[in-house]
């Protein structure tokens, strides 16, 4: 009877725990001015207030923006502006565009022939989609005998428009996804009514790492048809290679499902020695057969090349798959920009393509492991280190409070002129998405404006300021 007493005691107080939790969230929501400030942003509301709004123009939807967008709206409200010396800006998802040692120094002007004025074609001009091939067949299949073609590429005005032609094409499956992942994902898939999307959680413990079981199990347990993973991981920096990806594209095959692997970080991988800079990762090694495996790749210049401002990018895979594309560029987009197009040409020779690789790798790499060893003085415990891209996932939840949460960190560093993205929109509320693409070094005064978050005396009383220090200490 006494165990009996004690345990149905311990479940009392596990549900009071439980509903002290949800008590203390609804207050944080309701009190905190950061949440507030998301909410009133459109597309961004409470669901319960939204439900209560009548539409202001009929038949006509609001749909929230993605996380970068939002934060560098709130940013540009302070006073952002790029090239500002004064801001540190960790927020913005793109490569750093300028000179790097040994890269090559990219166009900043284009020729434009009189041919170039007409319209592409919806899928791209027929030179840059045998560049496409001819690179993938190089960088990755010279030892096999089904090789990519022409037909194997088709052009698209930037990333997200090729994951939306994916997306349009679509049957009635259901489609997997990852949480944390790039946050235009669960957009983009919840558009889209003929498939049902469902993400799958990843475990910090696990360092958020896709392996060929969790595909196989959530392929098996969950019925997907389809899918969408980036590799490298875009916000989390791992990166999935050599036996690990032969094996899902095994289980892809046997059991007929889709992958669809946005690979824009391909080139930015650091898991290797820096004497083997210079080596790239895609899926397109391990297919055996490109007209019939069911992989489909999506890449471009924007960040392996450096050239965001371009849309040009590409969707390799099956031909069946590439004439879909075609049809739903047709009254999606349109097509990517035929001069760039034409420009994008001589840039991804392969050796060119390698080189580019190998001193991006060194640059980068250097930026990495500054950014991390200036995080750390401060005195964030980075659990998970970034192997790929030029994203750091930070835990704040041992930051004091009212700063231990993604969003009220983040307005709390945009009055120190730091830009971060809250992790909100990656479903997880306590981390924070740091960039360090953007950044050039020597950044230290990026660091000073961060610390200064922490140790500021402007926004808090003497209690939080020992607060802060005292966190300091006990993390140094």
């Amino acid at each position: 009877m006494a165990d009996d007493a004690r345990t149905a005691s311990k479940i009392k107080f596990h549900f009071q725990d439980i509903a002290a939790r949800i008590i203390q969230n609804i207050r944080s929501e309701a009190e905190s001015e950061a949440h507030q400030i998301l909410r009133s942003y459109p597309g961004n509301e409470n669901p319960k207030d939204a439900s209560q709004a009548a539409a202001k123009i009929y038949g006509i939807s609001t749909q929230s923006s993605t996380g970068v967008i939002y934060v560098m709206d709130r940013a540009t409200e302070r006073g952002f502006t790029y090239g500002n010396p004064e801001w540190a800006n960790f927020g913005q998802g793109a490569p750093e565009v300028g000179h790097i040692e040994g890269c090559m120094d990219k166009p900043t002007e284009i020729p434009v022939d009189h041919a170039s004025l007409e319209y592409a074609p919806t899928s791209g001009i027929k030179p840059l989609r045998e560049a496409v091939a001819h690179l993938y067949n190089d960088l990755y299949r010279q030892d096999k005998s089904s090789q990519y073609t022409w037909e194997n590429v088709c052009i698209v005005p930037g990333g997200r428009a090729g994951l939306t032609r994916v997306a349009s094409v679509i049957g009635d499956i259901v489609v997997g996804h990852f949480l944390p992942e790039y946050t235009a994902y669960e957009q983009m898939l919840g558009i889209f009514k003929r498939f049902v999307p469902i993400p799958t959680v990843l475990e910090e413990e696990a360092k958020y790492h896709i392996d060929p079981q969790t595909i196989k199990k959530e392929i098996i347990g969950r019925g997907l048809g389809l899918i969408v993973a980036s590799n490298p991981r875009n916000p989390v920096g791992q990166v999935i290679e050599g036996e690990e990806l032969k094996e899902m594209v095994e289980i892809a095959r046997t059991r007929h499902t889709t992958l669809v692997m946005d690979e824009f970080y391909s080139a930015y991988i650091y898991s290797h020695p820096p004497e083997q800079n210079g080596r790239t990762v895609s899926i397109s090694e391990f297919v055996d057969d490109v007209n019939h495996d069911p992989v489909v790749i999506i890449d471009g210049m924007t960040k392996n090349m450096r050239l965001p401002g371009w849309r040009v990018c590409w969707v390799v895979g099956p031909k069946s798959v590439i004439t879909s594309l075609e049809s739903s560029g047709s009254f999606l987009d349109g097509g990517a920009n035929h001069p760039l197009q034409k420009a994008a040409i001589p840039l991804i020779e392969p050796s060119k393509y390698r080189n580019e690789a190998k001193y991006l790798q060194q640059h980068f790499r250097a930026k990495r492991d500054y950014v991390l060893e200036n995080l750390r003085e401060i005195g964030f415990n980075i659990k998970v280190p970034p192997e790929a891209t030029f994203y750091i996932w930070l835990d704040v939840s041992e930051l004091p409070e009212p700063i231990n949460n993604g969003l009220a960190f983040f307005e709390e560093c945009l009055k120190e002129k730091v830009i971060l993205v809250p992790g909100i929109f990656f479903d997880v509320n306590v981390f924070i998405y740091s960039l360090f693409g953007t950044l050039s070094l020597p950044i230290a005064v990026n660091f000073s404006n961060l610390r200064a978050i922490i140790l500021s005396d402007s926004r808090s009383g003497p209690s939080r300021r020992n607060l802060k220090k005292d966190w300091l200490v006990s993390n140094a």
